[in-house]
């Protein structure tokens, strides 16, 4: 197989790391996502209506996913579309059972719709996103990934792409040291020191909407905007440097 060869404004003169997210840039995990998030919410607000009178609205995969959850930490996720929604609940912890009606009770109840998609359906990753990392370590840049997913690890693996990163941030890696997800930059600041390179010299590659204002926040050099969801004059408004479609696009013969 001939070596990609590359053509992307990433060069190592100007830029030393790149922050990948996993969900929608690296594989395609983040329609699983949009999924369970739509499955769990219409379960709930179903029931909600049912005992309380109030309308039903299902959650939007689109609009709701974007503006919402998509990219952030899942209990986050949860407390924030719940407030776009007007509906106030218990914090509960994160220990919560899924039956709980609580934000760690409903966010455990997604991740346990995630947990069993991901084993049931498999993991793809995009082959445009390996050929472009493949080139970038090829440069001899830096790479790891940045995630709010605490399924993180198990992705990679399932998608047989763990070994491609020097470095993971995860949402396990988000309780254990307490950082604040995004749109705050801390977890791409915190990729950014175990790579031991400043932010100024790293690129950021995203699609979510609370990716690229932490990408933006945290003063990176870069920040590209993966438009998965035909979105990327969303992505541009919302301040990404560069959209691609895919990543496959910065490298000749992908």
């Amino acid at each position: 197989m001939q070596k990609p060869s590359y053509r992307s404004p990433i060069t190592r003169d100007r830029y030393d790391a790149v922050l990948f997210d996993l969900d929608g840039v690296v594989t395609d995990t983040a329609s699983i996502h949009a999924a369970c998030w739509k499955q769990m919410f219409d379960e709930y607000l179903q029931e909600r209506s049912t005992r309380t009178g109030e309308t039903f609205r299902s959650f939007d995969p689109g609009a709701d996913y974007r503006l919402h959850v998509d990219g952030k930490p899942r209990f986050d996720g949860v407390r924030d579309f719940l407030n776009s929604r007007g509906i106030d609940l218990p914090e509960g912890s994160q220990h919560d059972p899924p039956e709980a009606e609580t934000v760690g009770g409903l966010g455990n109840r997604k991740n346990r719709l995630v947990t069993r998609a991901i084993e049931e359906k498999g993991v793809y990753a995009y082959q445009g996103s390996v050929q472009f990392i493949h080139a970038l370590r090829g440069l001899g840049c830096k790479v790891a990934v940045v995630s709010s997913s605490e399924n993180c690890e198990a992705v990679l693996k399932a998608a047989k792409v763990d070994g491609l990163f020097e470095a993971r941030i995860d949402g396990v890696t988000v309780e254990q040291q307490h950082l604040a997800g995004k749109p705050a930059p801390d977890t791409f600041l915190m990729a950014a020191r175990l790579l031991g390179v400043e932010p100024s010299r790293a690129v950021i590659v995203e699609d979510a909407l609370s990716g690229i204002e932490a990408g933006l926040a945290g003063k990176f050099g870069l920040v590209i905007g993966v438009a998965r969801r035909d979105n990327a004059e969303e992505l541009r408004r919302h301040g990404a440097h560069l959209v691609v479609n895919d990543l496959g696009e910065l490298v000749d013969g992908a």
